[in-house]
């Protein structure tokens, strides 16, 4: 979760719909924004209640007491006094969760969602909110980093087998998937390390510390691996390889040239097969063949030009995948100089990581 420099509950309301109700403003501060969010008492009991449940032990403040309610509901809405104490109480309750020297209370998922606190992320500037991780978000974002890792092993499965099956387009999409992914992997890895680094700047066992620097090597190797499936061309080419003649096949071949065999002598060029009259060719006289042979050919020219049009057209679909494969060479080359260099990074920060180990 995301460091909390200050909490206050400074103001409530009251609210008619669904029915009569007070809701508390906590007023939320970051290190980076500050946010506002609405919550009923009933809520703080259920947080409470999931606190202790998760933990095992209740939060270091207890919650003010629920004596208002044993009045009225318009007694304890007009009441200021009786708001005030419970604002109070409330906002006692929150710091003490915040502040407490053991962060199990605030590191809770159902804290976090309570307060709708953000989670650490990378900026769009490729640099990661470090210094917002804690030891439980920081485990948190590394189960996210392994999911997403697969993510990506999983796209280039299906890259691989759409491209088996000849859908050019969809293993284009898929790879450019990974690519994405990929990128970002990288630099929410990089993140990951130089958290790390702080955290064991902050205080952590050694034991601890080892632990999470081998689960940081593992996500390092995982990006060096998928960076070259990305990267590196397909070593088989799938559609064009050689098929074995089968044991059939050799023996029909062989019968063929025993049993065929010519005698020996010398011929130049392939011997032709003498000639043989068709039911077409049968009835027809000399001018009667000529005008045959001429039909024959036109038809001949006309597929062919069929053919030329088909042919053309492969030509400019061949061209346009040229083209499509040129860019994506270039981008695979500017990924690879990204690659190179947040390698240098990390490289940078595994030493840093081995000398505080």
């Amino acid at each position: 979760m995301a460091i909390i420099q200050s909490i206050h509950i400074r103001s409530h309301e009251i609210r008619t719909e669904p029915k009569p109700h007070t809701v508390y403003k906590i007023e939320v501060q970051g290190p980076v924004r500050s946010w506002t969010v609405w919550k009923r008492y009933s809520e703080f009991v259920d947080i409470d209640t999931e606190l202790t449940k998760a933990t095992g032990e209740a939060p270091p403040a207890p919650l003010p007491p629920k004596h208002a309610l044993s009045f009225s509901f318009r007694r304890t809405l007009n009441d200021d006094k009786l708001l005030e104490e419970r604002r109070s109480g409330l906002e006692t309750y929150l710091r003490a969760i915040v502040s407490a020297k053991d962060p199990k209370w605030r590191d809770n998922v159902s804290f976090r969602e309570f307060l709708n606190a953000p989670r650490a992320h990378t900026t769009a500037g490729g640099e990661s909110a470090t210094s917002q991780f804690t030891t439980s978000s920081w485990l948190d974002e590394q189960a996210d980093l392994m999911t997403l890792a697969r993510d990506i092993r999983a796209d280039l499965n299906k890259r691989d087998t759409l491209s088996d099956r000849s859908d050019v387009q969809g293993a284009h999409t898929a790879g450019v998937s990974a690519k994405r992914k990929l990128s970002a992997l990288i630099l929410r890895v990089g993140a990951l390390a130089k958290g790390l680094a702080d955290l064991a700047m902050g205080g952590m066992s050694q034991g601890e510390l080892q632990r999470r620097t081998d689960m940081v090597s593992r996500l390092q190797d995982d990006c060096e691996k998928l960076s070259k499936m990305v990267v590196a061309a397909r070593q088989t080419s799938r559609g064009t390889e050689q098929v074995l003649p089968s044991a059939a096949d050799r023996d029909q071949l062989l019968n063929e040239a025993t049993s065929g065999r010519k005698p020996f002598g010398r011929v130049f060029g392939q011997r032709q097969p003498p000639p043989q009259e068709t039911a077409e060719t049968r009835p027809l006289d000399e001018q009667g063949l000529l005008q045959f042979q001429n039909t024959h050919m036109q038809r001949q020219d006309e597929q062919l030009s069929q053919l030329s049009a088909i042919l053309r057209r492969q030509n400019q679909i061949g061209v346009a995948i040229g083209s499509e494969i040129a860019q994506q060479n270039e981008m695979l080359d500017q990924l690879s100089n990204e690659l190179d260099s947040t390698g240098a990074k990390l490289s940078n920060a595994r030493k840093q990581l081995n000398r505080l180990g």
